[in-house]
Formats: C-alpha cells, structure tokens, sequence
C-alpha cells in the first residue's frame, strides 16, 4: 500500500506543478485572476490525474491480478476453481484498495503545489509552491533513503534533482509558448 501511496504523491505533486507552472502565465493579470486561474487549473488537473489513477491503476491491477489467478486455477486442472474463493475475494479487495490509494493520494499530492495561491499574492505564491514541492520530494526522498538503507541526505538530494529537473522543464515551456 505504501507503494500507492508514494506513486499517488509523486504523480499528484509533480504533475500539478507543471500545471501550475504552466498556469502562471496568468500572473500578468489581476492576482484575483491569475489566483482563480491557477488555483482551478491546479486543482482540475489533480482530481482528473487522480481520477483517472484510480482507473489505471484498477484496470491494470485487475488484468495482472487475474492472469496469475489464472496460472493457480491451470495448476489446479480446473477452470473457475478460484471464482468465488477467499483468494479471490481478497484479491479484488486488494485490487480495490490499491487503486483508490493511488488516486487519493495523487489528489492529495495535487493540493500541495497549490496551497500557497491560497495565502499569498501569486507571484509569490509561485516561488512557494517550487519550494513546497522540492521538499515534498526531498522528505520522500529521505523515507525511501531510510528503507532502502542508503544515505539519506543524498536519496532525498535525488528526488529534489528529478523534481527539480521536471519543474524546469515546465518552466521552459512556459516561456517558449
């Protein structure tokens, strides 16, 4: 579950500041307009990336979940032993659950970015939800230093590099459009 929840973050998080980055261009109009902008773009972004998690990860899961309950019921020599069985109810359980732990939380990695249009003026804003974000990453990056055994300083570093890196490159199609 951990595994979903992480993914769910990452996608959530990352994505939805390149939408914000993307959507900053509306900081040249008034900051109750670029705000409502931003804000909407960000948010609208999230919910369908969630969302839309929430049916791949499901769609995906279920397809490589039911080919190995497949391969168990060809071990058994018989077709439909499993359908009905506790090993399949709990499979499309966990189906379930790891799904809407993906979509959930890449919602609410998504709100993160645009938490500071909230409370500050937009410009400022920006720079804000850059630097949320970055250390998002950077605590992921220390969690997951922590239970893979490696330094943590530097798997954290890692993670604000990629993040870093993707939040550049949006910038970058923010100017040249």
């Amino acid at each position: 579950m951990v595994r979903y929840l992480i993914r769910g973050l990452i996608d959530g998080s990352l994505s939805t500041l390149g939408i914000v980055i993307g959507a900053s261009i509306a900081i040249g109009l008034s900051p109750e307009a670029a705000r409502t902008i931003i804000v909407a773009a960000g948010i609208g972004g999230g919910i369908a990336n969630g969302l839309s998690n929430i049916i791949g990860a499901f769609a995906a899961e279920k397809t490589v979940a039911h080919k190995e309950l497949e391969k168990v019921e060809r071990a058994m020599l018989k077709r439909g032993a499993i359908k009905n069985s506790e090993l399949h109810r709990e499979t499309e359980k966990r189906i379930l659950s790891s799904s809407v732990t993906d979509g959930l939380a890449t919602i609410g990695g998504s709100v993160i970015p645009v938490l500071p249009f909230f409370i500050l003026p937009p410009l400022l804003a920006l720079g804000w939800s850059v630097a949320v974000t970055l250390a998002l990453f950077f605590s992921l990056g220390i969690y997951i230093g922590r239970v893979s055994r490696e330094n943590l300083a530097l798997s954290g570093f890692k993670m604000v590099l990629f993040a870093g890196a993707t939040a550049g490159i949006a910038a970058l199609i923010k100017i040249i459009m």
